[in-house]
C-alpha cells in the first residue's frame, strides 16, 4: 500500500479529477448535442403537422397527473415519443406519449 504525504495526495486526487472530467466532458457534449437535435426534429415534425406539439401533449397529459409536480419533457426522435417526468411524494413517474397521436404508450414508476 502506498502512503502519500498530504500535499502529494492532494495533487494525485486533483490529477484524477481532471482525468475524469476529460473523459466525461465529451460524453456530456454528445448527449447535449443529441438532445438539441431531437428537440429540433420534434419542432420540425410539429410544424409539418405530422405530430402534435409538446404544448398540445402537455395540455392533454398534465390534467391526468393532478397532485404531481411536472419536472419536464424529453423527446426521442427515433420512437417519435415524448417522455414526461413527474414527481409525487418522492416517487418519480415517467409517462411516455406517442407524439403522432397523443396516446399514452407507457408509464413507469
Amino acid at each position: 500500500m502506498m502512503i502519500f504525504a498530504p500535499s502529494r495526495l492532494a495533487a494525485v486526487l486533483a490529477a484524477l479529477a481532471v482525468a475524469g472530467l476529460a473523459v466525461a466532458a465529451p460524453a456530456a457534449a454528445a448527449a447535449q448535442e443529441q438532445s438539441l437535435s431531437d428537440q429540433g426534429e420534434a419542432r420540425r415534425e410539429a410544424q409539418a403537422g405530422t405530430q402534435l406539439s409538446l404544448r398540445e401533449i402537455e395540455r392533454r397529459i398534465l390534467p391526468q397527473m393532478r397532485g404531481s409536480e411536472y419536472l419536464g419533457p424529453a423527446y426521442d426522435s427515433t420512437a417519435r415519443a415524448y417522455r414526461l417526468k413527474f414527481i409525487r411524494e418522492g416517487r418519480v413517474t415517467y409517462v411516455d406519449v406517442d407524439a403522432r397521436t397523443g396516446r399514452v404508450i407507457g408509464r413507469s414508476r
